[in-house]
């Protein structure tokens, strides 16, 4: 797979995907990270890509031409037009099942803006999708584009050590992870629970499961509307909410 991003501020990209896990990645080549350069497209001598709003207003847009031509060099080698995500608040908000969709992609390219955002024309022109990582606003796309790219790449076979701890992790039939524990046993007088320690698989899952289901029930219910539920699954949460206080 190969991850394309167009930015301002590649040296933010690199350096924060240039680490851990993504990083380890990119140089064992197991995915592919490409940034390039919006800037590098500008006409003007100063290499200015923004200007003033239409109407008027507070702040700086994007010039559309620089974005269009870095986009068009991008993908004139490929055999396929890309998906090109765009982040901004007013997208879809991200979430696992998007990561998963995602994942699948052989090409995927994130277009971070800055300013006060990109002009309308050129985002109709290439935006396939338009992704959010939260109500909130961001100085640029650069920050929700790692996170993005952080989530999808570790779906990719080999990006983890243990590839089945992508399976077994929040979000991943809908439910919030269990609790995890390690070594020291006994730590601050708090005990590891004794179900973890026994050895017995079948009752370390069955404790697992329950706990995945009431840290949701307490922390997120609203999650199991759509979450994965079996018939135990769904006697289990009935016994939960009788004995929690919600």
């Amino acid at each position: 797979m190969r991850f394309h991003v167009m930015t301002l501020f590649p040296d933010m990209i690199a350096n924060g995907l240039g680490t851990s896990i993504t990083g380890r990645a990119i140089e064992n080549h197991i995915f592919d990270l490409n940034i390039v350069n919006i800037r590098d497209y500008s006409k003007d001598k100063h290499k200015h890509v923004d200007d003033y709003p239409y109407g008027g207003g507070a702040g700086m847009v994007m010039q559309p031409g620089p974005v269009y031509d870095c986009y068009q060099d991008l993908i004139k080698d490929m055999k396929h037009k890309p998906r090109v995500i765009y982040m901004t608040p007013q997208g879809k908000v991200f979430s696992q099942a998007i990561a998963e969709e995602l994942s699948k992609e052989e090409e995927l390219v994130f277009l971070c803006g800055h300013y006060e955002g990109i002009d309308e024309r050129v985002l109709e022109e290439i935006v396939t999708d338009e992704l959010s990582i939260g109500d909130y606003v961001l100085t640029g796309g650069e920050l929700p584009a790692m996170v993005m790219i952080d989530s999808i790449s570790r779906l990719i076979p080999g990006v983890l050590n243990n590839d089945d701890s992508a399976e077994y992790e929040s979000f991943q039939d809908g439910l919030l992870e269990y609790p995890q524990y390690t070594r020291p046993v006994t730590f601050l007088d708090k005990k590891v629970p004794d179900v973890l320690l026994s050895g017995h698989h079948g009752n370390i899952a069955k404790w697992r499961r329950e706990q995945s289901l009431k840290r949701t029930l307490l922390r997120r219910p609203e999650l199991l509307e759509a979450a994965q539920l079996s018939k135990e699954d769904k006697k289990t949460l009935e016994k939960l909410k009788k004995n929690i206080d919600l």
